[in-house]
């Protein structure tokens, strides 16, 4: 997993609750790489579920609502990183539509070695959208943390829902009237 995703998440961790308790997870992870991330490194994701693990005890929050708060942190944080992604997409669907289309191709040609998840486009309509997310790490929460935070980027009140298949989900958005 991209070293982005580790440094944002202890960002995450700081900012919702204080930079002491970003030290004591990392204290208390020994983890192998010692919890010094870099953007661009790779690490294994077993060590983000550790720490996901250990703020979910300090805190009292169960981890898939942890890791879904952590996922509209990270889409606003891409958002304004990442600006190009988002900019040339008019609403929200063109912007989930375009995820593996597009934003997936270009992360691979910077890191080749990313392994991203997959989402297909199941429909696309007026205020309705729905596609399969498939990962090996399943971590569909992050998924509907990003989906929820890109919805907030566009301004756009949605309804979420995420059906667990055998190997895969689905999530149907259903974008609200304001």
């Amino acid at each position: 997993m991209k070293g982005v995703i580790f440094t944002e998440f202890l960002q995450f961790v700081a900012k919702s609750w204080d930079e002491n308790l970003v030290d004591d997870l990392l204290d208390a992870a020994d983890l192998p790489s010692g919890g010094a991330y870099t953007t661009v490194g790779t690490y294994d994701h077993r060590e983000i579920v550790t720490l996901l693990r250990l703020l979910s005890q300090k805190s009292g929050l169960d981890d898939a609502e942890l890791l879904q708060r952590y996922g509209r942190h990270l889409a606003l944080r891409f958002a304004q990183d990442f600006p190009e992604f988002f900019d040339r997409c008019a609403c929200l669907f063109d912007f989930l539509a375009s995820v593996d289309a597009y934003v997936h191709v270009e992360v691979r040609k910077l890191y080749p070695d990313a392994e991203l998840p997959n989402f297909e486009i199941l429909q696309q309509k007026d205020s309705l959208f729905s596609m399969i997310y498939r990962s090996a790490r399943g971590m569909e929460a992050l998924a509907m943390g990003l989906i929820e935070g890109a919805a907030i980027h566009y301004g756009v009140s949605i309804a979420l829902q995420a059906e667990k298949r055998s190997e895969a989900v689905i999530f149907t958005i259903e974008e609200m009237a304001a």
